[in-house]
């Protein structure tokens, strides 16, 4: 099983890696949570680039069932924080980091082709008045 980071460790490793006191480690991760915190629940889009996006996700009321008795349960609507991972931290979670440079070339060969389509449906019009 994988190792837990509670919010001091990652504070002790933060300090380390940027070379300030625990201090300052601390009050800056509890100022990013709270900058997203607030953002997020005036509904507002956080977007960190190659991390994630967190929002605001609404839910309807529905009705569900209560697991022990089997009776249904009004569930009133409410409002959830949604986090949604980049691209660049799921292909870090899976191992794969060269993965993305291979994906950025792929996107500029796809309009090549969209020319060429639209290059050679003229000819088949062509063609078909013949």
């Amino acid at each position: 099983m994988a190792e837990s980071v509670n919010k001091a460790e990652l504070t002790d490793r933060l300090a380390a890696r940027l070379d300030i006191t625990k201090k300052a480690a601390g009050e800056a991760i509890e100022a990013i949570v709270d900058e997203i915190t607030k953002s997020v629940a005036k509904g507002d889009k956080v977007a960190i680039s190659g991390f994630g996006v967190f929002e605001k996700a609404d839910r309807a009321a529905r009705v569900g069932r209560n697991p022990q008795t089997g009776a249904t349960v009004k569930i009133k609507a409410t409002s959830v924080p949604k986090f949604r991972a980049g691209a660049e931290f799921k292909n870090a979670v899976a191992g794969k980091k060269a993965a993305a440079k291979k994906a950025a070339p792929a996107k500029k060969a796809a309009p090549a082709k969209k020319v060429a389509a639209k290059k050679a449906a003229p000819a088949k019009k062509a063609a078909a008045k013949r």
